[in-house]
């Protein structure tokens, strides 16, 4: 990508209105745009970072064996209704509309009723189970306090997985397995140093659940370290333990037992033994943009936002200061880089250095090269490193070799 054809512009000042600073940085660096409280465009930058997030997810659910569906949004209001009558619930978020025949939808908040409807059709022997579904589908949630910026929205992009279990034990099983898959997919991010698998407050659904809560004073929970060295903590909700460290935290993954709670009387097989049986379930989500906006909250700095490698827009983000005397030279690297399967945002503007330099580190891609007079003389890249800030001179072949052994 060319940045002189890329629509959006990086802006000095965040909008006035806008309290979150992963708000700020990711308007200032033109990821996305603010339609009204709680709700927010991706723009091609935000739009990448957000796939980037969905495929690290979608392999990490893949590996579990995993089947993705898409579902639909508007959901009928005699799901909702039956069995623990979530219709009616004033604590679910509802937005709700209709059809002009007069009945009544509402737009997704979550997708447990449906789901078990839906597989009423597919399930009836021991033999169909046990298995997992899973989508990235857009949710709707009518949140009083929208002002987290994409942290907490009243519309956003979920992964919501159903485990289906014929016994406890086997659910025991699959549910450990999506803990370990969850902190692969915080490690991939750039977070899991700083993620604790937290014992909290099932809700509406059981006793108990376990959340990823992610330490940041713009959190909105507040959790106990219990084992620094496991990261395990637990919601304030749930227990105050003597002597553990307090600390503030934004939930950014949780997974429940639900137990037969959505399944009784509706989904249920026949055992080995001819006798049926309720299947056991489960339920498991992330938001893309609330796991996008902590990445931006707990690893920016002064000068901007500062993307792990496996989710940044681009690979490198390439800066032609002399366009002038070294656009040939610019377009050259650039065309390499492409050729050979590296990501790029090509900055050839024309602009001056410091403009430059300061968007770069705003927009926040990792490996930023640049081509100066310099790297005219010698034919040796500039590369720095924007975690780090670290500069290194290096050929062509070698920056290749390094962005495609990080791969």
């Amino acid at each position: 990508m060319r940045q002189s054809e890329l629509f959006t512009k990086t802006r000095r000042e965040a909008p006035k209105d806008e309290e979150a600073k992963n708000a700020k940085l990711l308007i200032r660096a033109g990821f996305i745009n603010k339609e009204m409280a709680g709700i927010y465009d991706y723009l091609p930058l935000g739009l990448r970072v957000l796939k980037k997030i969905e495929g690290i997810i979608r392999e990490e659910m893949d590996a579990l064996g995993g089947q993705e569906i898409s579902m639909s949004a508007l959901q009928r209001h005699e799901l909702w209704e039956r069995g623990q009558n979530r219709w009616a619930n004033d604590k679910l978020p509802w937005f709700k509309t209709g059809l002009k025949s007069g009945s009544d939808l509402g737009l997704a908040p979550t997708h447990e009723e449906p789901i078990t409807n839906m597989l009423e059709q597919f399930v009836s022997s021991y033999q169909d189970l046990p298995f997992s579904v899973y989508q990235f589908q857009t949710k709707f949630r009518n949140e009083e306090r929208a002002k987290s910026g994409i942290m907490r929205t009243r519309e956003f992009l979920m992964k919501d997985l159903y485990s289906f279990s014929r016994t406890q034990n086997e659910h025991k099983e699959f549910y450990e397995k999506m803990k370990t898959a969850y902190r692969s997919i915080f490690n991939r991010v750039g977070i899991g140093d700083m993620t604790y698998l937290t014992l909290a407050s099932g809700g509406s659904f059981s006793q108990y659940s376990h959340e990823f809560q992610t330490l940041t004073e713009a959190g909105e929970d507040t959790i106990y370290i219990k084992d620094e060295k496991k990261k395990e903590a637990v919601n304030k909700e749930v227990e105050t333990p003597a002597g553990a460290l307090e600390k503030k935290a934004i939930e950014v993954g949780n997974i429940f037992s639900l137990g037969t709670k959505f399944s009784d009387p509706y989904l249920n097989f026949h055992d080995q033994a001819g006798n049926k049986q309720f299947v056991i379930m489960g339920s498991y989500g992330i938001g893309l943009g609330r796991l996008m906006g902590t990445v931006v909250e707990v690893l920016s700095d002064e000068h901007g936002i500062v993307w792990p490698k496996e989710v940044a827009p681009f690979q490198v983000h390439l800066l032609a200061l002399s366009p002038s005397k070294g656009l040939s030279y610019a377009n050259e690297v650039y065309k390499t880089l492409i050729s050979r399967g590296i990501e790029v945002l090509y900055d050839d503007r024309d602009l001056r250095a410091g403009e430059k330099f300061a968007d770069a580190d705003l927009i926040g891609i990792p490996t930023q090269v640049v081509i100066g007079e310099k790297a005219l003389e010698s034919k040796m890249l500039e590369v720095k490193n924007r975690t780090t800030g670290k500069m290194k001179e290096m050929t062509i072949e070698h920056l290749i070799e390094i962005l495609r052994n990080r791969a």
